[in-house]
């Protein structure tokens, strides 16, 4: 019996032994190939910044430029017997959206800017086995805008801008209200990934059903687009836009809302993507509104 069990450590040691041998010889080869990968990637950096260069240039040129992506995050919980919920045997599935496109045109002495945006989140609630669930919205938010300029000088434009924003998925608010912005001013591109639009004569068109109560009025209209990339790829868009009414009311008639996304590639085709936003609108809610979504991006 001793003997046998003598066999079996020395097995058992031997066996060790041999594994971290075999890791070690693993870590060995590892860094053998990371050391010829060093001289390729200090020959591939410098090369892939004249390729970030050249497109530069070619971003410059007059013609179309279209781009379509989005984020999609989708979440399901189940719950059995779970006594810290008010349901503790519901299920839930929500998923939230944002989905976004533009159209440019650009020429030498004018240019044309169009983009549009939906944001929705929608969660399917079931209390319990024996209740029918039901869909909730939880946000939800269409926007389109058309910038037009024509170019006095390589920075500078004179300006028309419309902007259309409404909600379009949940029944009670859908249309109710829709803001139509139509102004003229100026628009300036100091660099190239940078739109700031100035226009103070401006109308601040709200449309409203039943007896809800906007406002309409005559304003000064602020828009800044600004799109660039961060450490190791990771894009960022900021958007801002805002209406200061000439008007004075109570509640206010000012409003705006500063959206930023962030997106990181794992694929030609697929990344992480992250938005958030911040509202303040005084004649819908006398309170910050936000949303943030989370969840994996796809560009088409």
């Amino acid at each position: 019996m001793n003997r046998i069990l003598y066999i079996f450590l020395l097995m058992t040691a031997g066996g060790f032994s041999l594994q971290a041998q075999t890791l070690e010889q693993l870590r060995a080869e590892k860094a053998e190939i990371e050391a010829r990968i060093a001289p390729l990637k200090a020959q591939i950096d410098p090369l892939q910044a004249e390729i970030d260069a050249i497109n530069a240039k070619i971003a410059t040129f007059p013609g179309w430029y279209k781009g379509v992506f989005g984020t999609l995050g989708v979440n399901i919980t189940g719950l059995n017997n779970w006594f810290a919920n008010p349901n503790p045997n519901s299920t839930a599935t929500a998923v939230l959206g944002s989905f976004n496109a533009y159209a440019n045109y650009l020429q030498e002495k004018y240019f044309w800017r169009n983009a549009g945006s939906l944001n929705f989140g929608r969660q399917y609630l079931k209390r319990d086995k024996e209740t029918d669930g039901e869909w909730q919205t939880t946000t939800d938010v269409l926007n389109f805008t058309s910038l037009y300029g024509r170019k006095v000088s390589e920075k500078i434009a004179i300006s028309s801008l419309g902007e259309f924003r409404t909600s379009i998925i949940a029944r009670e608010t859908r249309f109710n209200p829709a803001y139509l912005d139509l102004g003229v001013g100026i628009t300036y591109t100091p660099i190239k990934n940078l739109v700031a639009v100035f226009h103070p004569l401006n109308y601040n068109f709200i449309f409203a059903k039943d007896n809800t109560e906007f406002t309409s009025s005559l304003g000064c209209k602020v828009v800044a687009d600004y799109n660039t990339t961060l450490y190791k790829g990771i894009r960022w868009r900021s958007n801002l836009s805002g209406f200061i009414s000439y008007k004075n009311a109570d509640p206010s008639l000012h409003n705006g809302t500063w959206t930023n996304a962030f997106s990181l590639a794992l694929t030609k085709k697929f990344g992480i993507g992250l938005e958030h936003a911040l509202r303040i609108n005084r004649q819908e809610i006398d309170a910050t509104q936000s949303y943030y979504i989370l969840g994996l991006t796809y560009k088409i």
